[in-house]
């Protein structure tokens, strides 16, 4: 049955107001990547960390979905169990748009993880003081559930699953994603179709490997994209 995944980075929620890691004026500009978002940081500066997260939580309340996470959305509505929706991002602007399914790859950012259990809960905005505990058993081990450098990234199963079954009449559409931390240039050999969109080239990415590339801001694109997406699903 012909399916589609879509594959999205920080470039699918810039235009809503969230702040990229790369880009000019973004984060790494702001902060030494390392020392917020690594395991070894965390393990030395675990309450400078836990600050940093709790900025970047408390900046995302009033942070509003955009045309491109509503048309993802639309078509998972569409086109039930037939659109898989991935993202590397960890704000939560595909569920405010409503969609049915988001596999996140590197957490979110609106809930909390207790590192003895491993439980997962909401904590929506609110903040971690590093003093909490676990609710479901008692450890005061409370933390962001966000992927950080040098640490597993559970979810990333359920991609290579995905990208593997693209191969049977799938179509692979990358948003807003440099390339440097998941090939998706390589993921769209595996497709029958695909689609990159990005703001402008990428020296990571080897954009011949895609069907159709589209070189504009992600909410431009998206009646493109939605447009294509039925044409493929019927």
């Amino acid at each position: 049955m012909r399916h589609v995944v879509f594959l999205s980075g920080a470039g699918i929620s810039a235009e809503s107001g969230i702040k990229t890691f790369r880009d000019a004026g973004g984060l790494w500009e702001e902060y030494d990547v390392m020392e917020v978002c690594s395991a070894e940081a965390f393990r030395r500066r675990r309450q400078f960390v836990l600050e940093f997260y709790n900025k970047r939580r408390r900046d995302l309340a009033d942070k509003l979905p955009n045309a491109a996470h509503r048309m993802i959305a639309r078509l998972q509505k569409a086109f039930p169990g037939r659109v898989q929706n991935i993202t590397q991002n960890i704000d939560d602007l595909f569920e405010k748009a409503g969609c049915l399914e988001t596999i996140h790859l590197h957490g979110e950012l609106t809930k909390a993880r207790c590192e003895h259990c491993g439980r997962v809960w909401d904590i929506g905005y609110g903040e971690i003081a590093g003093t909490e505990r676990c609710p479901f058993c008692g450890a005061a081990k409370v933390r962001h559930h966000v992927v950080m450098f040098n640490e597993a990234a559970p979810e990333y199963s359920r991609l290579y699953r995905a990208v593997e079954a693209l191969a049977d009449e799938g179509m692979l559409v990358v948003i807003g994603t440099s390339g440097l931390v998941l090939p998706v240039d390589s993921f769209a050999r595996f497709a029958a179709s695909s689609i990159l969109n990005n703001l402008e080239p990428q020296p990571s990415l080897d954009e011949g490997a895609f069907t159709t590339v589209l070189h504009e801001p992600a909410t431009a694109a998206a009646p493109k994209i939605e447009r294509m997406v039925k044409e493929v699903l019927g």
